[in-house]
Formats: C-alpha cells, structure tokens, sequence
C-alpha cells in the first residue's frame, strides 16, 4: 500500500487579496499616511536643528516618538475594542490631521510642537490597533498572511522613499509646509476610511462597558497568561535585538566610510539594507511557503534574523556588512507568521487591546535596544556592539524556538486542515 499523501495547503495569492475592496482602502490609506508620517519627521528633524543647533534637541524629539506609544498605548488600545473600529479609525486620523496642522503654523513655540508630537504618536496606539483588529475581519485565513506581507513590504518602501524623498521635498517647499502637506494626508487617509470600509459594530457588545483599566488588566492577563500567546509576544519582541544596527548606522558608517563614500551615503546604504531584506523576505515566505510551513519554519527564521550580525565581529569591509544586515531582514519575515499566529489564538472581540500591548513592548523593546547599543558603541565601537546583539539575539531565538516546537502541534494542524478545506 502506498503511503497516504496530504492534500496541497492552498495559498492566497496577492491578487485576490488586493481585488477586495475594504483591504485596498486600509493599504491606499496607510501608504499614503506613512508617506506623510516620513515627509514630517525629516521636516520636524530640520525645524528643532534650525531653532537650536543641538544635536541633543534634535534627537530628543525624535525620541519623544516612542514615548506616547509605550506610556498610552495599552491603555488607548482597548478602545478598539469598546468602540466601532472604523469609527476609531476615522476620528483618530481627523484629530492627527488637525494637530498637525497646528504644527504647520510658523513660528509655533517648540514646547507647543513637542506637545502636539506627543499627542500625534498617542493616537497612532488605538489607531493601528483598530486597523490591526479589522484586517482579519477583512481577510480570513491565508489571504491575512498575504495581506500582512502586502502591508508589511508597503511600510518599508513607504519609509525609504519618504526619507529619500523628504530632504529633497522639504528643499522646495520648507519645513512648514511640508507638515501642512502631511495634515492632509490624514485628512485623505479618513476620507478613503469613510468611502471603502463598511460599518461595522463595535467588538464588545453590550450596554455596560467595561472601564478602560479592567480591559487593560483583562488584555494583558489574556496574552500573558496562555503559554502559545507568550511565546508568539516574545517572538514579536526579539526585534529589539536585530533593529539595534539602525540605530547605530552612523558611528558604522564612520568607521567603514573612505575617500570613495562619504559618511551619509554610507549610513544610507546601511539604513536600507535591513528594510531591503524585510521586503525580500516577506514576499518569499508569503508567496513560496505553504501555511503551515511559516509555522514550522517561524523558529529557524527568527534565529537567521539575529546570526549573520555576529560576523561584524569579523570587521568586514561594507559590501560584506550590507549582505549580513540584508540576510538579516530576510529572517525578519518570521513576523508574519507570528503575527498570523496571534491573530487565530486571541478572540475576535479582544484584538484590539492585545495587539496594542504587542505594538507598546515592541516600540520599548526598539527603543530599549537602540539605547542599549548606542551607550555600549560608545565605549567597544560599533562592530562588536552589532555582533553582541547578534549572539543574545541568537541565543533567545532558539529558546524560543524550543519553546514553539513544544506548543505549536494544535495551532499547525488547524491552520492546515483550513488551508485543504
């Protein structure tokens, strides 16, 4: 008798996903409000150096970015969850368009724009919450992975061309107007929401609603208290180890920079090189391999996001550096699977809240590890920084994989069978 053989998992293709109307309009307004997003930190980065001429000020503010999301996230994330998404979504982008334009008026005192910033990153947290909660509501099974990795490689391309773009931009037309320009694309972004995504009700149904601290107590008791669920935060987390290089490109580029690259175009190349990967591999592991192989292979991919920065322990010349940081990208596509996991393990009416504390550890974990590796460069040098990050990066990566090989037997099965329906 021959062996029994499993029927081909089906896999969604990009597009299917891109001819459903309610996913164009979330991607249309997210490319579109990120473009925005880049042109205003470049311009905001020229705004506070042109005022102060400290570098310190500079990055200050730009550090203030992370701050809102890890203070107010958990907490505004659940409204997500207590409220229509697409009318959070909607009031969300409204009110981000409005400050932004206060912002825009010159001669706006910089205590009153460090403010606005603050209160801009906050709404971002039920923002992408909400948008994160709706997605597999808009794409069910292999079709969401399709959908992350369209957005996923949206959000990379969006970045480098709007900071490649921004200086030039910002060149012509000023700072100020630069940020009135992105004031209108949240205005747009809403105007796309209110035209393409349908009315839905709100997650949690019912007239007495629970206080935003209780759901905040409930969210983290659910993600932290089930075995699966840690394990896959953990998974999202171990970015703090492989993001660390960007953080530090420009001491890198210091030391790799000679008479034929100069110092910015070096830290440009090394800055684009992890996003290069990222895109790279999200398109592979989305189009190449089959539902449940992302799951089995979400181990192995995390481990190949941390190991090929250990070879700038070696010194390597930039070509050899730019091919490490890449590969490293690549592996960096395990999120998707992660992600995917998550999204079948929480309830559909507590999303909301679970992906925003996810979205709060992950900026700390980035923010944490920049800090870290921009106070360790500035005593070891850059090369053994990047290559320590690699080995602890490593080292909690097979753990992890460890942890998931034990775990992930029920959740394969399920994502199979619904691939061979």
């Amino acid at each position: 008798m021959g062996k029994h053989r499993r029927a081909p998992e089906r896999q969604a293709t990009y597009g299917e996903v891109i001819a459903i109307r309610e996913f164009r309009t979330l991607w249309y307004g997210q490319g579109l409000s990120l473009l925005g997003d880049q042109l205003a930190q470049v311009a905001l980065a020229v705004l506070i150096y042109e005022r102060t001429r400290s570098p310190l000020a500079t990055a200050a503010v730009y550090a203030l970015t992370y701050l809102p999301q890890i203070v107010g996230g958990p907490f505004l994330a659940g409204l997500a969850d207590r409220f229509a998404r697409r009318r959070i979504m909607i009031a969300c982008d409204l009110l981000r368009g409005l400050l932004v334009a206060v912002m825009a008026v010159p001669g706006m005192p910089l205590w009153t724009m460090c403010v606005l910033v603050f209160f801009v990153v906050l709404l971002s947290a039920p923002f992408s919450a909400a948008r994160a909660a709706l997605l597999p509501e808009i794409l069910e099974g292999d079709r969401y992975v399709v959908g992350s990795a369209l957005q996923n490689m949206t959000n990379q391309a969006m970045q480098m061309l709007g900071f490649a773009a921004g200086g030039a931009l910002i060149a012509s037309l000023g700072p100020y107007k630069a940020l009135a320009l992105d004031a209108a694309t949240f205005l747009f972004s809403a105007l796309i929401i209110m035209s393409g995504v349908r009315r839905r009700p709100a997650a949690s149904q019912g007239s007495s609603k629970p206080s935003m601290w209780r759901m905040t107590r409930a969210g983290a008791s659910l993600v932290f208290g089930d075995r699966q669920l840690r394990t896959l935060v953990m998974f999202a987390w171990l970015c703090g180890f492989y993001v660390l290089p960007e953080g530090i490109a420009v001491p890198y580029a210091i030391s790799l920079a000679d008479e034929t690259l100069p110092v910015p175009v070096v830290t440009g190349l090394l800055m684009a090189a992890m996003p290069t990967g990222t895109v790279l591999g999200a398109f592979l592991f989305s189009r190449f391999v089959s539902p449940s192989g992302r799951l089995r292979s979400m181990g192995w991919m995390a481990m190949l996001s941390c190991a090929p920065l250990i070879g700038c322990a070696m010194h390597p010349p930039l070509e050899v550096v730019l091919i490490l940081w890449v590969l490293s990208g690549v592996g960096g596509a395990y999120q998707l699977a992660a992600n995917a996991a998550f999204v079948q393990c929480v309830p559909a009416e507590r999303r909301g809240q679970a992906f925003g504390l996810v979205q709060s550890g992950l900026m700390a974990a980035q923010g944490v590890g920049i800090l870290i590796g921009g106070l360790a460069a500035e005593r070891l040098g850059p090369e053994p920084v990047v290559a320590l990050a690699g080995v602890s990066g490593l080292t909690v990566a097979a753990v992890l994989a460890m942890v998931w090989t034990e775990s992930r037997a029920d959740l394969s099965a399920r994502v199979r069978a619904e691939a061979t329906a």
